[in-house]
């Protein structure tokens, strides 16, 4: 049995709200910098003990399925009917927000491993032979950022999802009537291919 539009629209929301509040608790539990401990000619960062790393790649992990989920949802063969793929590009406000979807997945996947990879790579090197170092933890802000912008993502996601559901009904529409034997999505790619041809020729 397979899915429906509405379900694939929750998978997609429940991901980027996990990743969205995954992002939020790693941003609050961020210490705002290690203690300093000096030993002899170097400098030792003591860390407090904190969830922020796993909670950073649990957010990123979250965001990288409600991505592969979004993209996914929008071509999928809702009951057992497919259509091409060109026939959602042909819709430009599909185009518009496929696009900021995917623009913005990108940017928040990037702002959650920034700050994630910082703060591993501080709590694992850290001994300093710089004696007026600080032992700064990675920059403030930005696994937040990261978190809003997995959300957004999500929500563009789901509007792309709806507008083509909307191309995919008109897509059926246009083709309604008796079909022949077989693979009824194939049957209307088929015919829309040859229907754009002949638009082409004339």
């Amino acid at each position: 049995m397979g899915v429906s539009v509405k379900q694939m629209a929750l998978i997609v929301a429940t991901l980027g709200v996990l990743s969205f509040i995954f992002g939020v608790i790693a941003e609050n539990k961020k210490p705002a910098s290690g203690t300093v401990i000096t030993v002899k000619d170097v400098v030792i960062c003591k860390y407090p003990s904190d969830p922020t790393v796993a909670l950073g790649y649990l957010s990123f992990a979250f965001l990288v399925l409600c991505t592969v989920a979004g993209y996914w949802s929008l071509f999928y063969p809702y009951k057992g009917r497919s259509i091409p793929q060109s026939a959602f590009f042909h819709n430009t406000s599909f185009v518009v927000f496929f696009n900021i979807a995917l623009f913005i997945g990108g940017l928040a996947a990037a702002l959650l491993l920034w700050p994630t990879i910082t703060e591993q790579l501080h709590q694992a090197h850290n001994v300093h032979k710089n004696l007026s170092y600080q032992c700064p933890t990675a920059k403030t802000g930005l696994l937040g950022g990261g978190a809003f912008l997995s959300l957004d993502s999500a929500l563009f996601w789901l509007v792309a999802l709806m507008l083509a559901d909307n191309t995919r009904e008109d897509f059926f529409d246009e083709f309604d009537g008796p079909r022949k034997d077989g693979d009824p999505g194939q049957v209307l790619t088929n015919e829309y291919e040859a229907d754009v041809h002949m638009k082409g020729v004339a």
